[in-house]
């Protein structure tokens, strides 16, 4: 699995590193929602890519998900409120019961109407996916 992960982020030019291992980013799905609240979604986002794909870090450790945020900008002590109380779980579970409802099995997975594609996907495999749902292309 890791190799076939690795060889689509060359062909996308995406970094990836030597992961060795698999970690749960639960928490770090919540935190990421509170992130998108405080207008900082996008960066940590791409922080916590980095972290878990390029450096092989662990998203299930309050540490490593404290320091990313502190990163982006966002409060370290206010991150660590929303980690403790785990105050975004029931928002994540919604999201992963949405999921569950539209088939989804991995992501990312992108949804355009009836058609879907699955995993990293190139600029033309995503137009092509708008294309198909009935938008102009724009080229």
């Amino acid at each position: 699995m890791v190799s076939g992960l690795k060889q689509t982020a060359a062909s996308l030019g995406l970094p990836f590193g030597d992961r060795t291992k698999t970690y749960n980013s639960r928490l770090a799905q919540e935190l990421g929602l509170w992130a998108e609240d405080q207008n900082k979604g996008d960066q940590f986002h791409q922080a916590t890519f980095e972290s878990y794909f390029v450096d092989g870090e662990n998203l299930a450790d309050h540490h490593v998900l404290l320091r990313l945020a502190a990163k982006v900008g966002l409060l370290e002590k206010e991150a660590n409120v929303v980690l403790q109380t785990r105050s975004y779980a029931d928002d994540v579970d919604a999201h992963w019961q949405e999921a569950r409802q539209l088939g989804i099995t991995a992501v990312p997975t992108f949804l355009m109407g009836f058609n879907r594609v699955v995993g990293a996907q190139s600029y033309d495999a995503l137009t092509d996916l708008v294309t198909m749902a009935g938008a102009a292309r724009n080229d």
